[in-house]
C-alpha cells in the first residue's frame, strides 16, 4: 500500500447506506400518496396493495430494485459494446416503473412522481462514518476518488447532498461500461495519471474488490451490513489467501479505522 496516491470508492453500499434511506423513503411516499389522495378511484387496486404494505415490504421493494440494478451493470459489463447500454438514472426509472407494474402499484403516483422517486439514489444518506473518513483520507495525501457505476449527475448530486469532499468524481459511464469490466479500473487510474499499482480500490463488496485486483489495484475491504454477496465460505478462502491488503470489520469504523491504518 506504501505505493498507492489514489483510492477509489464504491458508492453504493460502501459510502451510503442505500437500503436504509430508499427503504424509508418508498414508504414515507407511499403513505404521503395515500394520505393526499383518500378520494381517489382511478388508482384504486395500486391503493389497495400500498395500504397493505409496511416498511419491511417496502425494503423488499428496494431490494428487488437494488438486484435489477446489479443484473443489469454485470449483463452490459460481460459484453461490453454488444449488451444495450444506459446510464443508471435510466435504468433506475425504467426499472421502477417496471417493478410497480409487477406488484400492482401502477397508479400509485403520477408520471411526474415516479420519476422524480427514482432520483432518490441521487440523495442517499452516507454511513456514519463516511464523510469523517473521507476528509481524513484527503489531509494525509490520498486522492479519493468515486469509482461507481452511477452515472456523473447522480455522483455530483449526491456528493453535495451528503457532504462527500471526494478530490475526484468518477463514473463508469466515462468508460460506456460498468464495473468489473477491466476497462473501468484501467481506465479511472489513467484519468488520474497513475499506474494501477499506485491505486487502491475500497469497497464493502469482494467481487469489485476481485477485479480491481486484477488489473493491478491494491484492496480495502470494509465490511458493511448485508452488503457483501459472496458467501461466507468465499470470504473466509479470501481471507486465508490473504489478498485484501487492508480489512476493516463491520465492528469498527469503516472510513476511519482504514485512514488509520493507511496511515
Amino acid at each position: 500500500m506504501n505505493k498507492v496516491k489514489a483510492l477509489f470508492f464504491d458508492v453504493f453500499g460502501t459510502t451510503v447506506d442505500w437500503r436504509s434511506t430508499v427503504t424509508k423513503g418508498l414508504h414515507a411516499r407511499a403513505q404521503a400518496a395515500l394520505a393526499a389522495r383518500s378520494d381517489s378511484t382511478s388508482s384504486s387496486q395500486a391503493r389497495s396493495v400500498a395500504s397493505s404494505m409496511s416498511e419491511q415490504d417496502w425494503g423488499s421493494f428496494a431490494q428487488a430494485w437494488r438486484t435489477s440494478y446489479y443484473e443489469f451493470t454485470r449483463r452490459v459489463a460481460a459484453q461490453p459494446g454488444v449488451a444495450p447500454y444506459k446510464t443508471i438514472d435510466e435504468h433506475h426509472l425504467d426499472s421502477l416503473v417496471e417493478l410497480l407494474r409487477a406488484r400492482r402499484l401502477t397508479g400509485l403516483w403520477s408520471d411526474a412522481e415516479v420519476h422524480d422517486l427514482s432520483l432518490i439514489w441521487h440523495r442517499l444518506d452516507p454511513w456514519p462514518d463516511t464523510v469523517a473518513g473521507i476528509r481524513a483520507l484527503n489531509a494525509v495525501g490520498f486522492q479519493t476518488s468515486t469509482l461507481s457505476n452511477g452515472n456523473v449527475k447522480l455522483l455530483t448530486d449526491m456528493a453535495e447532498y451528503a457532504r462527500l469532499d471526494w478530490t475526484h468524481v468518477l463514473s463508469a459511464e466515462m468508460f460506456s461500461s460498468y464495473k468489473p469490466d477491466p476497462k473501468v479500473y484501467l481506465g479511472a487510474a489513467e484519468r488520474l495519471g497513475l499506474k494501477p499499482e499506485e491505486c487502491g480500490m475500497v469497497a464493502a463488496h469482494m467481487g469489485d474488490l476481485d477485479a480491481a485486483r486484477g488489473c493491478g489495484f491494491r484492496t480495502v475491504y470494509i465490511e458493511r451490513s448485508r452488503e457483501e454477496t459472496w458467501d461466507a465460505e468465499k470470504i473466509a478462502r479470501v481471507r486465508q489467501e490473504g489478498w485484501v491488503d487492508v480489512w476493516v470489520e463491520e465492528t469498527e469504523d469503516g472510513f476511519l479505522t482504514a485512514e488509520e491504518r493507511l496511515r
